[in-house]
């Protein structure tokens, strides 16, 4: 919409398109619909209906050398202008001068432990069995067992395949059966992370995410 690079890029979750915040906002102020496609986003709430895309933003700033330094800038600027600090002035300790800290980063191409999931978007799961009836594969009866504690909050990184072994852990599947996880009547491949699942199978439903595991098939 502004012709420049993902600032805070934000996603419409009826249609997937993503903004900046600010763009977005902005237009959702008068009009409901997508500017991109045209699908209306909601009829009285529409900003109920974004979601930050942190992981598309991070991809952003790797990709664009010192735009994320630059848009920091700019945000003390625009913050110093109206008479607003944002960061500490240096201070005289014991004779010390302590320089002036830079702007606050919060990327994660700035923090050291960034990469840790404790850091990332959160997403909230309940992970319940697909059937409490026995199914049978060949000469074998095997009812799916219930976990114990099925509500999970985990990173938006996490894949469908760490799920997976999560429950294989959890449930002591047998190791001649294939696990089959499934969200919205659409089974999830390997590779997915959480977030996708979110924007493509559950989104706009409210929290948390069901997700329901089966076994699929017996291997020989």
């Amino acid at each position: 919409m502004c012709a420049g690079y993902f600032i805070d890029a934000t996603t419409i979750t009826e249609c997937l398109h993503t903004f900046c915040k600010s763009c977005i906002v902005k237009h959702l102020q008068s009009s409901k619909n997508c500017p991109q496609c045209g699908v209306k986003v909601h009829e009285t709430q529409p900003l109920l209906h974004l979601r930050p895309d942190r992981t598309l933003q991070d991809i952003v700033y790797k990709l664009v050398p010192h735009l994320f330094e630059s848009e920091e800038k700019r945000k003390e600027e625009f913050y110093n202008s109206r008479g607003f600090e944002t960061q500490k002035k240096g201070q005289v300790l014991a004779g010390v001068i302590e320089k002036k800290s830079g702007p606050k980063l919060s990327c994660i191409l700035s923090i050291p432990n960034a990469h840790q999931f404790k850091f990332d978007e959160k997403i909230c799961l309940c992970l319940e069995r697909y059937s409490m009836h026995p199914q049978h594969f060949f000469s074998h009866s095997f009812t799916l067992p219930k976990l114990e504690k099925k509500f999970l909050r985990c990173s938006a990184r996490v894949c469908v395949a760490d799920l997976k072994q999560h429950l294989y852990e959890r449930l002591h599947f047998p190791s001649h059966f294939n696990l089959l996880l499934m969200c919205g009547a659409e089974e999830l491949q390997d590779d997915m992370s959480l977030k996708q699942v979110y924007l493509m199978n559950w989104s706009p439903r409210g929290t948390p995410m069901f997700i329901f595991y089966t076994v699929s098939s017996a291997v020989s």
